[in-house]
């Protein structure tokens, strides 16, 4: 079975072990194609692989699912242990936030739109756990999902400005066969619900392809996704829009590169998904 290390000093003991360079992939368990995507990619462009598992409180409002965010940790470890991991860190709630912590990362303007604005404190949350990770496996590279794209954009802000030496990948969006994006969320739906969900990707294939029909109004490609997205009996949008990619300002025409990211409910469940467009 995979090493496993939940005290921080092993861990740097470990870390001096590790032959370079060290990818490493931080996730919050009960994993799925997606992160063992990430964890392939790592193990592809590296010598030694690290993968964190860490429910992290900071990142849950007050009404959100931590109690109910799926854990299954002798799964994790089988799967990683298959995928060739060389260690696993599983850090405790009191080793990355002991009595007394008050110290937080905050990254301020690409964290305030779209998900900032629904979820206070989440990207403060995640910013400062990411950090924290970093500091302790002092990885090469770290990779991410473009399925989380606002996370990626804040990550790769906070590395650069606070010269942290770390190259950050973000690989593709793995999906399912029908196109929704993998989500350890997505056990929440129900038979139905998950058949609705599949309008969220076909949204985004219909902006793609007005786009790629010349079509330059963000707000006529916003409205026609939330006509197909609507066609879902249980489906509630939080939002819909074209922004810039490294911004994430909303866009009025569409000249360039951008992307199209979304949020809805689909019954109880919230999904997020994004698809980057390359205007030709």
């Amino acid at each position: 079975m995979v090493q496993t290390v939940s005290d921080l000093k092993e861990l740097r003991h470990l870390r001096c072990s590790l032959a370079g360079p060290v990818g490493f992939v931080p996730t919050m368990g009960f994993l799925h194609a997606g992160h063992l995507a990430l964890v392939q990619a790592a193990r592809r462009d590296c010598q030694s692989v690290v993968v964190s598992i860490f429910v992290n409180p900071t990142q849950f409002g007050p009404q959100e699912d931590l109690s109910r965010y799926p854990r299954d940790l002798p799964r994790d470890l089988a799967l990683l242990d298959e995928a060739g991991v060389d260690l696993v860190w599983l850090p405790t709630a009191e080793v990355m936030y002991p009595p007394g912590y008050q110290t937080w990362v905050t990254v301020d303007e690409v964290s305030q739109p779209l998900e900032g604005a629904r979820r206070p404190g989440h990207f403060r949350g995640v910013a400062t756990v990411v950090a924290k990770l970093f500091h302790a496996v002092q990885p090469d590279r770290a990779y991410f999902g473009q399925k989380d794209a606002q996370q990626a954009v804040i990550i790769r802000k906070m590395t650069e400005d606070l010269n942290m030496p770390v190259r950050v990948k973000v690989m593709p969006t793995i999906r399912e066969k029908d196109g929704l994006a993998m989500s350890s969320r997505n056990r929440y739906l129900s038979s139905q619900e998950r058949k609705e969900a599949v309008l969220l990707f076909a949204s985004l294939k219909k902006a793609k392809q007005l786009i790629e029909a010349k079509e330059t109004s963000a707000s006529r490609i916003v409205r026609l996704m939330r006509a197909v997205i609507q066609k879902a009996p249980h489906a509630r949008i939080d939002y819909v829009q074209v922004v810039d990619p490294d911004t994430l300002q909303p866009l009025t025409k569409i000249n360039r590169r951008c992307l199209i990211v979304l949020a809805v409910r689909i019954g109880k469940t919230r999904l997020i998904d994004n698809l980057m467009v390359n205007r030709r």
